[in-house]
């Protein structure tokens, strides 16, 4: 048995037993993040430099895409560094810290992904007062509002979970550090305490989707009053990718944390936390670009304009 004081590091979940999977998850890794950080990076740049882009939908659209660039730096490094080396060893003070950015950059996605419904709801069922509504000042503060949360939130429940006495060895059944493999590794009473911010989060996390659901029902009631089809694609186009990106992360994270325990098994978790952590930053540009015409227009006068200068 032994303690936190003495874990100098964690043992983390290897992706596969054999060392030709192991490079092949390498490789597969390494495209997926490369793939995230083109896109979020072409993104983040067409939305900086195009000045009709400064607008709130791509304002929130480009801290969506720092959230996602931020969450998958923070797990999918390691998990590459650990397949190429055949290693999983991970440090206690990187470990704290991996926990500590991931929590804050998929906290501030979900309030992100939460203000964009906002957005999309405001224009479409209240255009009138879209300018009132979501001014400039308006969107900084909750842009402000949603990093500081996300911010506190992670500080709270790192404090909490590290605070924790382990004599459960330090072997985490999860390729990054996550807080429930955590307390599995827990002897003390107190990890109620961790549980319960844990219980506020998931209610949260529940109170922003059925927000979204109950915003998208109302755009939906909207859009199909509009007499013009070219009126009803113009709204669809920008409220479909948002829906496509909420219900892929949503149901990932909730069926990889809430599933029940005889659905349990380690493939499954792995190819669900994968889904849910890995996936939705390489996805989420391809999503809205693809369906958003100004977008896919700015990204392609960037690289044009890249490509004429080299």
């Amino acid at each position: 048995m032994s303690n936190s004081s003495s874990i100098r590091h964690f043992l983390l979940l290897p992706l596969a037993d054999t060392r030709q999977l192991q490079l092949l998850h390498f490789c597969l890794l390494l495209g997926i993040f490369l793939a995230a950080l083109l896109g979020n990076g072409l993104i983040i740049s067409a939305v900086a430099c195009g000045h009709h882009l400064h607008t709130p939908m791509f304002f929130f659209l480009l801290n969506l895409a720092l959230a996602d660039l931020g969450s998958i730096c923070t797990t999918v490094p390691k998990a590459m560094h650990n397949s190429l080396w055949d290693t999983r060893n991970i440090s206690y003070t990187g470990c704290a810290a991996q926990l500590f950015i991931l929590v804050v950059f998929i906290s501030a996605e979900i309030s992100f992904l939460t203000i964009m419904c906002y957005d999309r709801y405001v224009s479409i069922c209240k255009p009138l007062h879209y300018g009132t509504l979501l001014g400039s000042r308006a969107c900084a503060h909750m842009a402000a509002a949603a990093w500081a949360s996300a911010f506190i939130y992670s500080l709270l429940h790192t404090a909490n979970t590290f605070s924790l006495p382990l004599c459960h060895g330090n072997a985490l059944g999860q390729f990054f550090c996550e807080i429930p493999q955590i307390l599995k590794l827990s002897c003390s009473k107190s990890y109620i305490r961790e549980l319960g911010l844990l219980s506020v989060g998931v209610f949260l996390g529940l109170g922003c989707f059925v927000f979204i659901v109950f915003s998208y029902v109302q755009i939906f009631r909207i859009v199909l009053r509009i007499p013009s089809e070219q009126g009803r694609h113009k709204a669809f186009s920008t409220c479909l990718p948002h829906l496509v990106v909420v219900s892929l992360f949503v149901s990932t994270g909730v069926l990889a944390h809430l599933k029940p325990p005889s659905m349990s098994s380690p493939s499954l978790d792995l190819a669900l936390s994968v889904l849910y952590s890995v996936v939705p930053p390489a996805l989420n540009p391809l999503i809205y670009s693809l369906r958003n015409q100004e977008l896919k227009a700015a990204v392609w006068k960037l690289m044009t304009g890249w490509f004429q200068e080299h």
